[in-house]
């Protein structure tokens, strides 16, 4: 695990870090799979992986087999690196106005 997957890691809960290392380790799971795996409520569960698709560090896509299902899985460090990082720390200062001028509206 590289640096700033851990710098990503640190802030949040203890069931969003496992759950983390269940999708590094393992791969793809549905929600129902995660709760199995790391013995956690499918409530938590469903709260960690929003925590983790806010910073970053899991996507959410369609179940192939059920598409009322979505399926999480890590983000590879490649695509972190470039998504999300760099342009966190040059795009909010340009994007600022527009986002008060949208929440005014």
């Amino acid at each position: 695990m590289d640096e700033g997957t851990r710098e990503l890691l640190e802030p949040l809960p203890p069931s969003a870090k496992l759950v983390y290392y269940v999708l590094d380790e393992e791969g793809r799971f549905d929600q129902t799979g995660l709760a199995e795996e790391t013995r956690l409520s499918t409530r938590t569960v469903r709260f960690a992986v929003e925590k983790l698709t806010e910073v970053g560090l899991v996507e959410e896509g369609l179940c192939p087999k059920d598409a009322r299902r979505s399926v999480y899985s890590s983000v590879a460090e490649p695509e972190r690196s470039t998504g999300s990082d760099p342009d966190a720390a040059s795009e909010p200062d340009a994007e600022a106005p527009t986002a008060t001028a949208v929440a005014e509206d």
